[in-house]
């Protein structure tokens, strides 16, 4: 039993640190959302675009993984799976530096087997266990002054659909989108169901639906912590960094972009 707990305290500890690593904070200041934001000219419509994972909320999606692997039916299922994770992090670091599509296959590959009905059963503990306490204490206000500005609230993520519902409908956010699994008879393959969310594929979809919506990309705003969305920032008229890693705060440095630090 004490191997056990040591075991589950040394993953989290791991999941933790190497989540740090692969998302990295820059110090910043709130009050610039203020003197930023501004107010929607011509009054046309428009929305504010989210990542979610290191940018309204602390975890990533090798927190989510670790909290599955952490649940799996069975002890010695349970400690099989949370090894596998934990040895794959350092794998996991290297190809999310090296190719978000490179890191998204091999990361939902540890899916394969799970079955959806298990999934859903444990998206609420998900979100009172592991998402609710993560969300950044700033992203309350930053939601509550884009919505007085009239802007409609969208979430682009490349977390899994299923896992961050509870959390839109804590957060008031309708209107998402997020990756799918693929299933087969209840049992997912591993693979992810097309448009996959991560890099310009966000971006992409983020045309489509302003021009679909008849929103105006030039009055609408994102807000990412990664380099990798530094497409969904391009095609706005309002980008900011939210909490950035290392290459974004040198990108919205050179540009002026806001920079906010909403721990």
């Amino acid at each position: 039993m004490i191997f056990i707990i040591g075991l589950e305290v040394y993953l989290w500890t791991a999941l933790g640190y190497i989540g740090e690593s692969i998302f990295r904070r820059a110090p910043a200041c709130l009050p610039e959302t203020e003197a930023r934001l501004g107010i929607l000219g011509d009054g046309l419509a428009a929305a504010a675009f989210y990542d979610l994972e290191g940018t309204l909320v602390s975890t990533n999606l090798v927190h989510t993984l670790g909290f599955y692997a952490r649940n799996e039916p069975g002890l010695l299922r349970s400690l099989k799976k949370s090894a596998s994770t934990l040895l794959s992090l350092p794998v996991f670091a290297v190809t999310d530096q090296y190719s978000r599509k490179v890191f998204n296959d091999l990361y939902f590959k540890r899916y394969k087997g799970v079955k959806e009905d298990r999934l859903r059963f444990l998206a609420d503990d998900l979100f009172l266990s592991v998402l609710k306490p993560a969300v950044f204490p700033g992203a309350y206000e930053l939601l509550e002054k884009s919505r007085s500005l009239g802007l409609r609230q969208v979430v682009v993520t490349g977390a899994l659909d299923v896992s961050v519902k509870p959390l839109m409908e804590h957060l008031g956010i309708e209107e998402y989108v997020a990756n799918r699994l693929e299933f087969v008879n209840g049992v997912a393959t591993g693979r992810l169901l097309p448009p996959v969310m991560a890099a310009a594929t966000k971006a992409s979809w983020i045309r489509v639906f302003a021009e679909r919506e008849g929103l105006s990309l030039s009055d609408s705003f994102a807000y990412t912590d990664s380099m990798s969305d530094l497409p969904m920032l391009s095609i706005v008229g309002h980008p900011a960094a939210i909490n950035p890693d290392m290459r974004l705060r040198q990108t919205a440095l050179h540009h002026d972009w806001p920079i906010l630090n909403l721990k």
